[in-house]
């Protein structure tokens, strides 16, 4: 079977470098075919790698949503759906072809999300106990939300134009499906990371307690708007609307920080400079693959010169900055936070604090 790596317009790229291993020469996370030597390429969950259909890997299937979903995830047994497919309980009738076209993208922000999850080794990622209802807002009004292990997902998020148009009403600096899910899931992991009345007394110290009541706070927000000063506490307007909202925030944004500094690691991407203004040293920057399995302060120390640098890249562009945020120190607390408890869900073992 071959096809180009993505066939439709998503935004997804691959949080790590693969390599065809019949030829050696780059493939990308979305590939389902070697471009250079036509070897066809299959992703593994089980190995969390992207392989080369031949040999003993020959054997293996395709997701029986490959073309529904652009997917090229493997399985073991045919006409079945892979570890990532499987958590979607709803999705748009095949007739809906709007709608399958924003399935297909929304799709692939899940893959990459999942593919982050379970190599995280983060609990509950499997059918039972966490799914995905992914429905069009064309044919009927949907709230993207989670509620009990089920995460509900606007289709139309998947169109540009439209994501655009409400992250501009909404004031955000950004907004993505990719986003979206990580939100979300940051919705579904709250209970599974912080767990014990130690660990919730430490999250409310820092994230407000979750348990003051929500249709409240959600009134009181849209009735007053954000705070002033809200950028010395949250790390987005929207998480100041209630401590839920903070968790959810910050989580992703913790996602969307390993994720990006696994890809610079996997491409050797360093920063060596400039000298700044303020400091008696350059700005250094050495990502590693698996950065973080000590302190949250060991992937800040790279996270921070490298958004300087590529915040500088995109405005040479002429874009805006690449990263449009700013961590103060509460939020890099809250950030240490759910570092402890990622890991800890992880390896069972309790990590240094920052």
């Amino acid at each position: 079977m071959n096809r180009a790596p993505v066939r439709r317009t998503a935004t997804v790229r691959a949080m790590l470098s693969f390599s065809c291993g019949h030829c050696g020469r780059l493939v990308f996370f979305e590939n389902f075919v070697c471009l250079s030597c036509g070897t066809p390429q299959g992703f593994v969950p089980e190995r969390l790698r992207l392989v080369a259909l031949e040999g003993e890997d020959a054997s293996l299937h395709r997701c029986v949503n490959d073309d529904a979903a652009d997917c090229n995830w493997m399985v073991g047994a045919v006409d079945t759906l892979c570890r990532c497919c499987e958590l979607t309980r709803t999705r748009p009738n095949d007739e809906d072809l709007d709608g399958m076209r924003e399935f297909a993208l929304a799709e692939a922000a899940k893959r990459r999300v999942i593919f982050q999850l379970l190599d995280l080794e983060l609990p509950g990622v499997r059918p039972g106990e966490l799914s995905f209802d992914l429905l069009s807002s064309a044919a009927q009004p949907v709230t993207t939300g989670h509620a009990d292990g089920v995460i509900t997902i606007d289709l139309a998020e998947s169109d540009d134009a439209r994501r655009e148009q409400r992250r501009q009403q909404l004031a955000e600096p950004y907004r993505t499906m990719l986003g979206h899910l990580r939100h979300e899931l940051g919705h579904y992991f709250q209970p599974l990371l912080v767990t014990g009345e130690q660990e919730w007394e430490r999250c409310r110290a820092l994230f407000g307690d979750e348990r003051d009541d929500y249709d409240t706070a959600l009134e009181r927000h849209y009735e007053r708007g954000t705070p002033s000063g809200w950028e010395e506490r949250f790390v987005s307007a929207y998480a100041t609307m209630h401590p839920w909202e903070d968790w959810a925030e910050t989580f992703a944004h913790y996602l969307h920080i390993r994720d990006t500094l696994q890809t610079a690691a996997e491409y050797g991407v360093t920063v060596r400079g400039p000298r700044a203004v303020t400091a008696d040293r350059s700005l250094k920057a050495s990502p590693q693959p698996h950065a973080g399995a000590r302190s949250f302060s060991e992937l800040l120390e790279n996270w921070l010169p490298l958004t300087y640098a590529l915040n500088a890249v995109n405005r040479s562009m002429g874009r805006d900055d690449l990263y449009p945020f700013t961590l103060a120190p509460p939020v890099i607390d809250k950030l240490s936070f759910v570092h402890e408890r990622v890991q800890d869900a992880a390896t069972g073992a309790p990590v240094p604090a920052r």
